[in-house]
Order: structure tokens, then sequence, then C-alpha cells
């Protein structure tokens, strides 16, 4: 700070300084009780002699100009962020966070924690994401990471699909969210970044397609419910493809349902909008056992991933197991690339629907069909008749497996 002009702008709540008056137990104030000398010019002090110049620092009122020095940067910091808020154009994005009611955890993610809330009146999700300025990410790692946050966002709001998520807003870096503490024993929950990103979707009540796929793992699906559930999953990729979105960890954790059993596709996490140069999209992004050949061998690839992942979800409804139940995850990475493995196709599968399974789970990603080419497959199939995993005349499922699988 410019201490001549503090000084000048306290003339007049001073005056000038008169050492040689003073008796010894008296403090250098004027009669206002401000310390006095401040505002003094130079050429005052220039009449005195040296004895007069020096001054008892015992008697010098200190605490007078600290708190006339911090008035002075007060607001000096309240104009500065004044003129900062009015250069700073908020997104159409971001919520209010004084509407934002955030109450318990629902599950803690790769990317974050989600909690159940509330955003002016309406059941929601909040994830609130745990990169960035955690202290654990460069500088540079962090920029990026916002920068990327911020240009998704912008495309995630836009999106409007019954099968979609319904995306309600996002905050950039906020340090005012109220996160609870007395719901978990999760000592994660209270470590958040002191500044945190967060996004707020629709709450589904239905859970996951995972935990619904593992409550009728014994009994099995009738083909109807399987080809509408596969429908919905399909037409909200169909949908994010023509988007140019690549979801990059399709799987049946990240699909939710509602009270009617509509499948919504959810967790954008990783997703991204589709690179011009495949090229651009490289490296292991998803979940292992859903992952495409290309993507496991660190190839380039495009929206075709996303066909492969549906294809291995697909029989997972299907069949209501695991795919790959037996096998270590290093097994399946390299058995998937090397050897074409993939799952086993149980003999009561209709023809169209196991005609479907192995086109999109082709090796050659120029083979497998595109999304809106799998909806109209699907919407072809004949579901009035039954089959599949509970024949028409059985009221429990076929035994096509040798063994008991899954979880």
């Amino acid at each position: 700070m410019d201490l001549k002009k503090f000084q000048e702008s306290t003339d007049g709540e001073t005056a000038a300084m008169k050492p040689e008056s003073r008796s010894v137990g008296s403090s250098p104030k004027n009669s206002s009780g401000q310390l006095s000398g401040l505002g003094s010019k130079s050429k005052e002090f220039g009449n005195m002699n040296n004895k007069e110049m020096f001054l008892r620092a015992d008697k010098i009122d200190f605490k007078s100009w600290d708190v006339q020095l911090d008035k002075h940067l007060s607001r000096v910091w309240s104009r500065d962020r004044e003129k900062e808020a009015a250069h700073t154009k908020k997104e159409e994005w971001e919520i209010d966070l004084a509407k934002l009611d955030i109450r318990n955890v629902i599950a803690h993610g790769t990317y974050g924690t989600v909690y159940r809330g509330v955003y002016d009146g309406q059941d929601v999700a909040v994830k609130v994401l745990d990169w960035g300025e955690d202290g654990l990410a460069t500088a540079a790692e962090t920029a990026n990471l916002r920068t990327s946050f911020r240009q998704e966002v912008a495309v995630w709001h836009k999106l409007d699909h019954p099968n979609v998520t319904k995306f309600v807003g996002a905050s950039m870096g906020t340090s005012d969210l109220k996160i609870p503490t007395n719901n978990t024993s999760n000592a994660a929950q209270n470590s958040l970044p002191s500044r945190a990103c967060c996004v707020v979707v629709e709450y589904l009540p239905g859970g996951t397609l995972k935990k619904y796929l593992i409550r009728n793992s014994r009994k099995k699906l009738s083909f109807k419910i399987v080809v509408q559930l596969a429908l919905d999953l399909s037409r909200g990729l169909s949908y994010l493809h023509t988007k140019k979105i690549v979801h990059r960890d399709v799987k049946t954790e990240n699909m939710l349902l509602d009270l009617n059993r509509t499948l919504k596709i959810a967790d954008f996490g990783v997703a991204r909008v589709e690179a011009q140069n495949p090229r651009d999209m490289t490296g292991e992004t998803g979940t292992l056992g859903y992952m495409a050949p290309e993507v496991l061998d660190g190839k380039p690839y495009n929206r075709k991933c996303d066909v492969y992942s549906f294809g291995i979800c697909l029989w997972e409804i299907y069949c209501c197991d695991m795919p790959y139940a037996d096998l270590s995850f290093a097994e399946v990475s390299s058995a998937v690339v090397r050897q074409n493995l993939r799952p086993d196709i149980p003999k009561c599968c209709p023809s169209a629907f196991a005609s479907i399974l192995k086109k999109c789970w082709d090796a050659n990603p120029d083979k497998r069909p595109e999304m809106d080419e799998v909806v109209r497959l699907l919407e072809a199939i004949d579901t009035s008749k039954g089959g599949g995993m509970i024949p028409e005349d059985q009221a429990s499922g076929c035994l096509c497996f040798a063994k008991t699988r899954g979880p």
C-alpha cells in the first residue's frame, strides 16, 4: 500500500504533531483522541530540530493506526469485489445454492460422492466432485479438469430425453456447500476440498439397474421387460450419439430406474463430446468387463465403444447375471482382446435377440451397428409370445446355465 496516499487520506482526521508541548505522561493524540502526526507536512518536520524529531514509541497509539489502515483496506477490497462481481457473467446452468438442501449419502463413486437432496422443491441427486482444489492435483491438472467440466456441463444442461437423467444444474468451485456430517461414517465425507464442484440431477427412486437385476437373479425377467429395458437404454444412447456425446462408461450400475421402471442413463462422469479425430480419444476409460477391445488395447476409439458396452449390458439384462463371473479382471482384459472372449449366450435366447448381441460386441468397431439401428432391431422383436429365460408355461427361469452364477 502507498503510505503517502494513506497519510494524505487521513489529513482531515488528524492534526499536526507537536512533541515540544507534551508532558512526559501524555500521549501523542489530538483533541479528538486520534493519533497526531499522520497529516503533518514535510515542511513542518523540517522546522523541527533533531531532538524534536525523536518520539517515544510507547507514547504512539499504534492501535489507532491499525484501525484506520483496516478501514482503508476494507474500502479498497470491497470496491474490487464489486467490480469483479460486475464483470463475472453467471452461466445459465449455475444453480442457486440458497435453494439447495443436501441430505444423506446415496453412493460413493470414482469421481465423487452422491447425495440425496432437494433443490427448489424438487427431489434431486447431488454429485460432489472431489477433484480439483484438494491439494492432490497440480495447478495445470486442476485447470484442465475445471475447463473440461465447464465444457461438458454446457452440453449436459441442454440434454432433454426421457431415457437420460434430467440435468438440473451445477456449481463451479463453490465454498458454500452445506454437506451433512452426521449420517455416514465414511471419513471421506469430511475431506472435501475447500472449493468443490457439484452436479445436480433429478432423483430416481428405483435405484440402479444393477441392483434391480441382482434382485431378479433367481427368477429372471420376462422377455417383455427385457426388451423394454433394452429399448430404453438403446434410445437414450442413440440420443446421446446424435448430440455427439460418447458416454464411455456404459454399464448397469450407471443406469437408473424410476417408479415405473423407466430406465434413464446417468453418471456422465467420464462422458465427453466426441472428438473430430478418433486419435484424440484414447486411453482405458470405462469399467473392465464392459470395455470394448479397442479401448482395452489403448487404441483410438469413437462412439462404437458405447455400442459394445451396450451389448454386454443387453446380455446382463437378459440373463440377470454377471458377465465373466469366474474370471479375474486381468484374465478378462487379455481374453477379450486376444481371444475374442464374449459372454455365453443361453440356448433359450431368441435368435433375433442373440443376433443383436453378436452385432453389438463385434471385435471390429466398424461392423457394430449405430445405436439408432439397434433401436429399430429391438422394436421389431415380437414379445407377445413370451419366451426367453422365463418360458410361457413356467413360473421360474430356465436352466440354461450349468451352474448358479452371479452375485
